[in-house]
């Protein structure tokens, strides 16, 4: 019987997983050598939540509905919902496996807590708030994780810090045990597909991109963590060689990243910003940095306003939506013509461009779920973070307001694909897609694609090794 083995690891970004240090990487080296690779483009936006979900059901953002961690519930100001599992109501890959009678098993995998049924078993993500809520599916299969690894750990706690020493001890514990459970579970329990997805990749790129980059604004040369990335990297390859020598010789196997990584060049305080232009008004100034939910908003002066994150979201009050909303239907479209000529035109501290990309949420998704934001930003392109908060007095900074972060994210992660049964010369394609690979799974192993899977099934004919995105 066929296996398909999927190795997520989050965030790994091919400039240094298939150039910069490729020939210090056997492993995965060595899957390219006789299989399909390429860069992966991520969805829009490139980001843990939505991505993996995107990846794994083939369906974009707007279909499912989310658009981030955090969504608005409605329509109000202040109802805000955690993209865990509940709120993904698509199919994704183990749901079809499962009802085709494959056994999975999955190990970590973004969005799924609270844990689903399967037909197998899986443990839950980094969004389990600790081992003190159910992470395990069945229930009693925690015991089984427990007494392999000891604690579980989900993630790596305030890796937005000053304690790097900490943090880096946190990240390799994590990834250890992640892969000795990884190891165990193939060797002593039945399936036919396994995926995990280690997150460590992600949390060191943010807590350490500075120290490796000499082009980092803060890149401090000759430091202490300046090889802390690099010699990660070193110890996770040699993580998927020690879990491929597990698997069967036919087993298919993918080596894939939801998006990859870059340098932060600074943040940009989109609130600020849209306070000093007269979008956003107040009742009274705040007392220093300030979250937006916590300053006394004037709603029914206020045109729009922004989140913080990796991207920016804005939505526009408008009346009859919004409780409160300012904005009459038929100034909408103005407004936001308005706002993206402007935010595009923001440079940087000094006036410098800085190419920030402003999209409307239906130039982004053929359609839209959810409450979909009115404007998605991408300040520099994603080279620069929008930061949420009020209260500098700032539109530039190079801080960030929920700790330190080196980087930010890229759209392009990485895909590997070898089979063992299909030997061929290894080579690289250039039209690869986040949501090419559930349906690559799925046939894989035989089994029938849904029809509204958006993606496409990878092949391993070199005939569009040379086509283009």
């Amino acid at each position: 019987m066929r296996k398909v083995m999927v190795i997520g690891l989050d965030c790994m970004t091919p400039q240094l997983a298939f150039d910069r240090w490729a020939d210090e990487l056997p492993n995965l080296s060595g899957l390219r050598k006789n299989g399909v690779w390429g860069r992966l483009k991520s969805c829009e936006p490139p980001i843990t939540v939505p991505a993996w979900a995107s990846m794994l059901s083939s369906k974009n953002p707007g279909r499912l509905g989310f658009y981030g961690f955090r969504n608005r519930a409605d329509y109000s100001y202040d109802k805000l919902t955690v993209a865990t599992s509940n709120v993904v109501k698509e199919d994704r890959v183990w749901d079809t496996l499962s009802r085709a009678g494959k056994e999975v098993i999955l190990i970590s995998v973004p969005q799924t807590f609270p844990p689903r049924p399967v037909r197998g078993c899986m443990i839950s993500c980094f969004l389990t708030p600790d081992a003190t809520h159910q992470y395990t599916y069945p229930p009693e299969f925690r015991s089984e994780v427990e007494s392999v690894v000891g604690e579980y750990i989900f993630d790596v706690s305030d890796f937005r810090s000053d304690n790097k020493d900490n943090i880096l001890r946190q990240i390799h514990t994590m990834t250890a045990r992640r892969f000795q459970l990884a190891r165990h579970l193939v060797r002593s329990k039945p399936w036919d597909f396994f995926m995990m997805v280690e997150m460590g990749v992600d949390r060191i790129h943010h807590a350490f991109w500075k120290y490796m980059d000499s082009t980092h604004r803060k890149h401090e040369p000759g430091n202490r963590y300046q090889n802390a990335i690099h010699d990660y990297y070193r110890y996770v390859d040699q993580e998927v060689g020690e879990l491929l020598n597990c698997v069967p010789e036919d087993t298919a196997v993918l080596v894939v990243s939801d998006h990859g990584a870059q340098k932060m060049e600074g943040a940009i305080c989109v609130n600020e910003w849209l306070m000093q232009n007269n979008y956003l008004r107040l009742l009274a100034a705040p007392i220093g940095a300030t979250p937006l939910a916590n300053a006394r908003i004037n709603w029914p002066k206020t045109t729009a306003w922004g989140e913080g994150g990796y991207y920016a979201r804005i939505f526009l009050n408008v009346k009859g939506r919004e409780p409160q909303g300012f904005i009459a239907p038929g100034e909408y479209e103005v407004t936001r013509s308005a706002l993206i000529g402007r935010l595009e035109a923001l440079g940087d501290e000094n006036g410098r461009p800085i190419g920030t990309k402003v999209y409307r949420a239906e130039e982004l998704y053929p359609e839209t779920r959810g409450v979909a934001p009115d404007l998605i930003a991408y300040f520099g392109n994603l080279a620069w973070r929008s930061v949420g908060s009020i209260g500098s007095g700032k539109i530039h900074t190079l801080d960030n307001d929920t700790g330190p972060d080196d980087a930010n994210h890229a759209p392009h992660g990485i895909f590997v694909m070898r089979d063992r049964k299909r030997p061929i010369e290894g080579f690289e394609r250039f039209d690869l897609q986040l949501m090419d690979v559930a349906p690559t799974i799925l046939n894989l192993l035989d089994v029938p694609i849904p029809g509204d899977m958006e993606g496409k099934v990878v092949t391993f004919s070199p005939d569009a090794a040379h086509s283009t995105e």
